[in-house]
């Protein structure tokens, strides 16, 4: 079996835990200023820089990153109708700005791994 598949599910259930933590009613808080602000923009990055690793083709990033940014609009006005959580245009610009920095990410950390030395084969010899 190939590593990607794996890999490929982390990836999907980190999407299914994003969903759940943003209908559940009582998802968990940190207690400090734009805590919800800032977790918003650190699960999208992370879900857009983790699929950016399985699929490097700009049309595949592209594709991903629509569908992750229309999925923090589609549940922010989800949150909206449930009557036990708020609808944020801040939460969706939070996720938006999340999907951009996890691609961002995704450019540059190669980059600046191989400007290091860190991750080629002639690394250490």
């Amino acid at each position: 079996m190939s590593w990607r598949l794996p890999w490929i599910g982390v990836g999907w259930a980190w999407v299914a835990a994003i969903v759940w933590l943003s209908l559940t009613p009582a998802p968990p808080r940190a207690e400090f200023a734009a805590s919800d602000k800032l977790g918003h923009l650190l699960a999208y990055a992370l879900l857009m820089l983790w699929f950016s690793s399985l699929y490097r083709a700009k049309k595949a990033r592209l594709a991903y990153a629509a569908a992750f940014v229309a999925m923090g609009i589609g549940l922010e006005f989800v949150q909206g109708s449930l009557g036990y959580r708020s609808y944020e245009l801040a939460d969706m610009l939070a996720n938006a700005l999340g999907v951009a920095a996890g691609w961002a990410i995704a450019l540059i950390l190669p980059r600046a791994l191989r400007a290091a030395g860190i991750g080629t084969r002639s690394a250490g010899r």
